[in-house]
């Protein structure tokens, strides 16, 4: 049976087009549309329910030693207050999930998954933690509002005078429009913008201020349909897309995230190997949109298939990343079959979208 966010009647109440996503019930659009909410946050500012994220805790003294073990990133030079992207991986290097750790005291993290991932998340870091760690799931406690775009520091500033002043850090036990919150400033879009974690009882009332604080710029709500485009135009990952199971940090781009200098974490011997598939991104030239799992091929030789797929707003073009054979040649003519059309693509650059300011 799906979850509700706290935030569930809020949506109903905006009359968002509710779907199943993770497990949850959430809008995947409102009134205004997917593309109407896109522009939104590329050029002033939007709001986003991402309640359904799971939270964890990891605390002790050996909780450093444990998340530099679990996950791929470094986490030794982290500071208090800074945020770090990261991957955890099995011992094959492929990916149990995507993650955001949060550095609250020396030894005390805080660790933010996909809603999806969150069950089979908490099981697995619980069968691979040593030592004295103490792991708590509280992602059933805590709400969470992201506010984004490059007029999200305008609205974040009329609820509240403490605001993150760098890329990847945060601020705990923060007065937001009179609630204890902590706020964090990281953003899943190309955007600046805010995430707002705050008590579960607390989640209706920050929304419904932050919509207030936000009317003179033009905030709108929006959902999971343009967080999509949005993520795919600045080229971050989606858990089951670009990231799975089956396919590994390295071969997804994200070696920058995967720390083989440090000490030996899940997944370092397969992860140290020489890729055999890689991501790249095109554009789509003929008139078409292809869409995960259609089959990419150079010069008529079938190499990979569609990670996703979709229309940019942004472009006014049709996009997409392939995970293919690491020796293709960016050379070669590619194509991309769509229900047994082949359409021509070219390699461009990555991300199709940068931040706006």
């Amino acid at each position: 049976m799906e979850k509700k966010t706290p935030l569930y009647e809020c949506h109903l109440e905006a009359k968002g087009k509710i779907v199943e996503f993770g497990g949850y019930l959430l809008p995947i659009q409102y009134e205004t549309g997917i593309m109407t909410e896109h522009k939104a946050v590329r050029e002033n500012v939007g709001m986003f329910d991402v309640s359904h994220m799971g939270e964890f805790i990891m605390e002790g003294n050996d909780a450093l030693a444990n998340v530099n073990f679990l996950f791929t990133n470094d986490f030794t030079d982290l500071p208090l207050g800074g945020v770090r992207y990261s991957i955890m991986c099995q011992p094959d290097g492929n990916t149990v999930d995507d993650l955001l750790v949060y550095r609250m005291k020396e030894d005390k993290f805080y660790i933010v998954v996909n809603a999806s991932n969150r069950d089979k998340d908490r099981e697995w870091i619980l069968s691979h933690t040593f030592g004295d760690v103490r792991f708590t799931d509280i992602s059933d406690d805590i709400g969470q509002i992201a506010i984004q775009g490059p007029n999200s520091e305008k609205v974040a500033a009329k609820l509240t005078g403490q605001i993150p002043q760098k890329y990847y850090t945060f601020i705990d036990d923060v007065t937001f429009a009179g609630k204890k919150v902590l706020i964090s400033r990281t953003g899943y879009t190309g955007e600046d913008g805010f995430e707002v974690y705050c008590q579960k009882d607390d989640t209706p009332h920050l929304w419904n201020e932050v919509l207030k604080a936000g009317e003179e710029f033009g905030l709108i709500p929006c959902g999971l349909g343009c967080r999509d485009t949005l993520r795919f135009e600045a080229g971050m990952p989606l858990y089951g897309h670009e990231l799975s199971e089956t396919i590994n940090p390295v071969e997804a781009g994200l070696k920058m995230f995967v720390r083989l200098d440090k000490p030996d974490f899940i997944g370092k011997e397969a992860l140290s190997k020489e890729r055999t598939r890689k991501r790249l991104a095109f554009k789509v030239t003929d008139k078409g949109i292809a869409r995960e799992h259609c089959d990419v091929y150079a010069d008529d030789v079938w190499v990979g298939h569609v990670t996703t797929g979709t229309f940019s707003p942004t472009l006014n073009q049709a996009v997409f990343t392939a995970l293919v054979n690491a020796d293709v040649s960016s050379e070669a003519q590619f194509t991309v079959d769509i229900r047994g059309r082949r359409l021509k693509a070219e390699i461009t650059k990555f991300p199709f979208v940068r931040k706006s300011r």
